[in-house]
């Protein structure tokens, strides 16, 4: 079963989304794929597709491929400067040392961005830092510069971002660590021994790191700090979770087509293996600062596809009570119970987050329940036994709706 508004691939495994750029009227959404699989491996390639709004989608050829000295085309960016020449900037590994990559460039060969020509590699790990991880570019202006952030791991047991500089995106130099932090750093909370996707964006008018936690081998959560850039040094004032539960990771940042502050992150332990894919993308959703917390919204781009409650498989509600059940047939599905925290149950599995009591954004789509509260987000598979889903709550169900997409078109 496929979910109808949330990216999967055609076939095979995906991961991380990452270059999402509206252009024309369309989004790309570009994204880490292995099309002959269904888990992952060292020769991930940049997947591609087009929607006009992340919720429908248009599977595009792969973009950029491994080969020509790439072992595999992992996460990047795309960005385009100020003369209108676009570039993507990618993770380049080579076995067998994959968790020490280097950054190259890639320009398109064609005004649709559909067939990309590899450059040069312009960033390498600096001779004198000794490093156990180097990946994950993410490119923003500072000042009349371009600065490039890459997530790392310090020989030290520190989780880190590097940064480096660039008149022209073309030629890059190191400037040092822009963020560190121990990985027995516990309170307010763990950010492990090496960030992945660390990006540092503005919302608000602040500066905050968003970051993906990464520890021996194991995909934690999505944390975040609040603080202040200058310099080159990013010195957080406060820190927090945005993701709960073992789904939501790898988050892209992107502007939409208002110019609002968005995210879409890689959904874990999503899969139909008799359709042969593996992994989702999450909806999209607005970034806000509450005070000191970062709060993610699902994108009002959803409203679109609202529709009167019906019987099927795809809803969208927001609700307060302490108990709600999701049935599918008379089967169990889910349940959530709402108290100091917020537990998400299926199966014999469970995951809390914290809890305020205000209202709670359910989003179902097939096999996949997103969760989206003021605390932070959660989602996990879900296997529905008929076609419908039918949801039983106490309290207050507000704006119930089902949802209608188009559906997800084959690849060319």
């Amino acid at each position: 079963m496929r979910p109808r508004f949330h990216f999967t691939a055609p076939r095979g495994w995906i991961n991380d989304p990452h270059g999402i750029t509206y252009r024309d009227g369309q989004y790309h959404l570009f994204y880490q794929h292995v099309p002959d699989s269904l888990e992952w491996a060292p020769d991930c390639r940049w997947g591609h597709a087009l929607s006009p709004d992340l919720f429908s989608f248009e599977t595009l050829p792969t973009a950029i491929a491994p080969g020509d000295g790439d072992d595999g085309v992992w996460t990047g960016c795309l960005v385009t400067d100020d003369a209108g020449e676009d570039r993507i900037l990618y993770t380049s590994v080579e076995q067998p040392g994959i968790a020490i990559g280097r950054v190259r460039l890639a320009t398109p060969a064609d005004t649709r961005w559909i067939s990309w020509r590899k450059g040069a590699v312009v960033a390498e790990p600096p001779a004198d830092v000794e490093l156990v991880a180097y990946r994950d570019p993410f490119v923003f202006r500072d000042g009349a510069q371009w600065r490039m952030w890459i997530g790392a791991g310090l020989a030290n047991g520190s989780a880190a971002a590097l940064s480096y500089l660039s008149d022209d995106l073309r030629k890059w130099t190191y400037d040092g660590v822009a963020a560190q932090r121990p990985a027995d750093q516990r309170e307010p909370i763990w950010t492990g021994a090496v960030w992945e996707c660390p990006q540092l964006v503005e919302i608000d008018g602040r500066h905050v790191m968003i970051t993906s936690v990464w520890d021996d081998d194991v995909l934690h959560y999505v944390a975040y700090a609040i603080g202040s850039h200058r310099g080159g040094r990013f010195e957080a004032t406060t820190w927090g979770r945005l993701t709960f539960g073992d789904s939501h990771y790898a988050p892209s940042y992107f502007r939409d087509s208002d110019g609002c502050a968005c995210v879409m992150f890689w959904l874990r332990h999503i899969a139909d293996e008799k359709a042969g894919w593996a992994g989702a993308h999450s909806i999209p959703y607005v970034l806000h600062l509450d005070g000191d917390q970062l709060v993610a919204t699902p994108h009002p781009g959803l409203e679109v596809h609202r529709r009167p409650p019906s019987q099927g498989l795809a809803a969208d509600a927001s609700w307060t009570g302490t108990d709600l059940e999701i049935s599918s047939g008379d089967q169990p599905v889910a349940t959530i119970t709402a108290t100091t925290e917020l537990t998400l149950r299926v199966g014999d599995a469970s995951w809390s987050m914290p809890h305020d009591g205000g209202p709670v954004r359910i989003i179902l789509d097939g096999p996949i329940i997103e969760l989206a509260t003021r605390q932070g987000l959660m989602a996990a598979a879900v296997a529905p036994t008929a076609d419908e889903l039918t949801i039983t709550a106490d309290g207050n169900l507000h704006h119930f709706s089902a949802l209608a997409a188009d559906p997800q078109t084959s690849e060319r």
